[in-house]
Parts: C-alpha cells; structure tokens; sequence
C-alpha cells in the first residue's frame, strides 16, 4: 500500500552569506542545540557526519549530532513503518538515504518529504545527475552527499604486457574496448573486464551513461523495443562471448578476480578504489580513466553513476532552521569540510568546487601518481541525467538474467521478453 510518510525537509544554505545570522538565531531561544541522525558505515558516513558536527560546532556553541548507526536497509523499512503507523516520533532529525532507493519513497509517498525550492544553496555547485536522484520536475528534495560517479581502473603492468597503455583506453567505445580486450586475453590469458553475474551493475552504467534506462518517461517497463536497451545487451554478450568479461557468481569471487590479477580491469562506482588500495603489492600498477561508451547511440558519453547517497531533514526534526543550516555549511558549501573528510573517511565529494582544492589535487601513490579525486569530481559534472525510477533493482535483476539466460542459449527476444514482462509485474507489487 502506498500511504503518506513523513514530510522530509533537508536545506543546504552557503554558509558564508548566512552565517552571521544565523549564529545570532540558534545563540538565543533554542534549547535543544542537538541532532539526531540515522546513517550506516562507522568508518564513511557516520564518521563523515561525526566531523560534520564537530565542525559546525566550532562557530555554534552547545551543538552536536547524535548519530544513531542504523543499515540502509533499515533506515527504508523504519521510515514507511512510520508511514504506515502514522507515528512519526519514532524518526531522526536528519536520515541518509542511498539516490538508487530514494525515488522509490518521494514517489509512494508523495507528502513524506518537504521540497527545498525555497532554499539558499547553489545547486549548480553539484553535478546535474546528482541533483536528479533526489528531484521531481525541478523541485529539490535532498542535499547531494558521496559521489557515485563511475570510473574504469586498469592494471598498467598487464597492459604493457600486452602492448597498451591507460591512454589506449581513454574515452573509448565498447566495440574498441572489446578489440582491446580479445587481443590482450590471447596474449596474457588475462579478461579485461569481470562482472557479477548477479548483479547487472554493468548494464545499468551502460545504458545510463547515454542518458537512457530500461523504463520510459512515464516510468513503465520499457526493454522490449528500446534500441539503446538492445544496444546495450547486444555489446556486453559480445564481451562475455569473446572471454573479454569474465562474468562470475558472487561478490566474493568478483573481488577475488580483480585483487588476484585475473582480470586487467574494472569499471564501478568510484567506490571500488578502496578495495583496490588494499592491495598493498598492487600499489603504483594501477590507473583510472574514463569508462567506454555505447557504440552507435548519439546520446552515449563515457561518464556515469554507481551508488551515493544524500541527506533529508525528517519533519520529526524539532529545529528545522538548524538542521538546515547546518547541512547548508558543510556537506552544501564547506570545501574545507570536504577536505577533511577525504583522507580521514575516504569520502569523495560530489562538491564540484572541492574539486579544484589541493587536498583532491594530491597525486595518489596507489594509483601511479594520479590525481584521482580530482579527476572522479570532474568525472561527476558529465554525467547525463536520465529516467529514474523506483524500480532501479528489480530492472537491473531482470535485464541481468536476460543476459546470463542469453549466454547460456536462450533467444535474444525470448530473454528480452520475459525480462519486460516480469519487470512490468514487479513494478505492479
């Protein structure tokens, strides 16, 4: 049943031109100086939040977050319990919510979050997919906190093996991936790529990346008769077909194919550079750069997204002007926040102005002297908007049996169709 949640209301204000004011407001009259907050992960997000507070702090006397370690998984289930029991006490102040589940809750429960039109906040400081994830139309529901955007790492001693460099692989289409990747498996018996077989990120971030996804404009299930679609399923079969991908079963056996030199590549959300730099006898052999691109498609780019999360304001929130303020002077416009996060949690803004700090300019030793914070924010402001949907995991679960099903003999068009029709009955759940 789709019921009204909660009015969520997060507000990101430039702390410069409002800081004198506001000191002035929460110095007087406001007794509770303190924010609770729902967020999963000690060492990324909650310790993020944790600095946010201390910093905040500084210029407001008695402030501090309460930061209550709560799964993504359970941050969705507490939030539409409270929906569904109409008791919204049992909420936090602020809640972080991953931009793949978010849409599904702004759209079943249409007055659960409160709109941020009337905010003070740039928005064009942030890339324009990562605004999208928490928007309806051109109205803003949520600050943007991680960056999700996607990055393809190559292991530079296997490709000098087989005679390429990084730059061999730089803005490049998938069939000229594929010609790279066939030649270097004949010559080092390596795979230049590896996916989990159940997951289907590879999919997503391809068809994505030109803009498109696997439901139309009027968010219905769209695989059977979407060219880009095909497009897409028709390349990465290729891949698996001509031993460039090696698909794999779990998590696990994914990790242990890049971290044990199977496999010369990776293309994922930016995130996967932490399990890379816990290969200490890998570090200076690996590189980033851009992720290929979808042959034949005039809307395709290089760039795309894996993963991040934003911040919303529950209407629970009992200082709704301080919680406002204080996401506003820290995770919306604080480049000196950002740059403590990053060596202390490993958080990569998607702030584009801590881009161009020195703090993300640092060469990593890991990743043969690159700069690659800087780079992953640049990469984040060319990422295209496409069509959400609150069907984000069900489509990728079901375009991704289409192509394990098709790799294993079954039609194209029969794998397609049964994928468009279970995806049609999911979305009607």
């Amino acid at each position: 049943m789709k019921k009204k949640l909660l009015a969520v209301l997060m507000t990101g204000i430039m702390a410069m031109s409002f800081a004198a004011t506001t000191t002035a407001v929460y110095a007087k009259g406001n007794d509770d100086n303190t924010l609770t907050v729902w967020a999963w992960d000690q060492n990324f997000n909650i310790k993020s939040m944790n600095i946010a507070g201390e910093q905040y702090a500084k210029d407001h006397e008695g402030f501090k977050v309460d930061v209550v370690e709560t799964s993504s998984d359970d941050c969705q289930t507490k939030l539409t319990t409270a929906a569904n029991a109409g008791d919204y006490s049992t909420l936090p102040d602020i809640v972080l919510m991953q931009d793949n589940s978010y849409q599904k809750y702004l759209k079943s429960y249409p007055d659960a979050f409160t709109d941020l039109k009337d905010m003070d906040i740039n928005w064009d400081d942030f890339g324009k997919l990562k605004q999208s994830y928490s928007m309806i139309d051109d109205t803003h529901y949520g600050v943007p906190f991680d960056n999700g955007a996607a990055i393809a790492c190559y292991r530079t001693d296997i490709l000098e093996e087989a005679g390429y460099t990084i730059d061999d692989l730089t803005d490049i289409t998938w069939s000229k991936f594929m010609e790279i990747g066939k030649d270097i498996h004949e010559k080092t018996g390596k795979y230049l790529l590896t996916s989990e077989a159940t997951g289907g990120d590879t999919l997503m971030m391809m068809i994505q990346s030109c803009g498109a996804n696997f439901v139309n404009d009027d968010g219905e299930a769209y695989i059977v008769g979407n060219d880009v679609a095909e497009k897409c399923v028709d390349l990465y079969v290729d891949l698996v077909k001509n031993n460039v991908v090696k698909l794999v079963n779990n998590w696990d056996e994914y990790i242990s194919t890049i971290t044990g030199g199977e496999a010369a590549g990776i293309v994922n959300g930016n995130w996967i550079t932490a399990t890379l730099m816990g290969t200490e006898d890998q570090k200076g052999l690996w590189q980033i750069t851009t992720i290929p691109k979808v042959d034949g498609v005039d809307t395709a780019t290089n760039y795309a997204n894996n993963g991040g999360s934003s911040w919303y304001i529950t209407s629970n929130c009992k200082n709704v002007e301080l919680a406002e303020d204080f996401l506003a002077s820290t995770f919306g416009s604080s480049t000196d926040f950002y740059d403590t996060i990053l060596p202390e949690t490993g958080a990569i803004s998607c702030y584009l102005p801590a881009g161009e700090s020195k703090v993300y300019n640092e060469p990593s030793e890991f990743f043969n002297d690159q700069p690659i914070f800087s780079t992953i924010v640049e990469y984040s402001s060319h990422i295209p908007e496409f069509t959400k949907t609150p069907y984000h995991y069900e489509a990728r679960e079901c375009i991704n049996t289409a192509v394990v099903n098709i790799v294993n003999g079954t039609d194209k068009e029969s794998a397609l169709q049964e994928a468009q029709d279970t995806l049609a009955f999911k979305m009607t759940e």
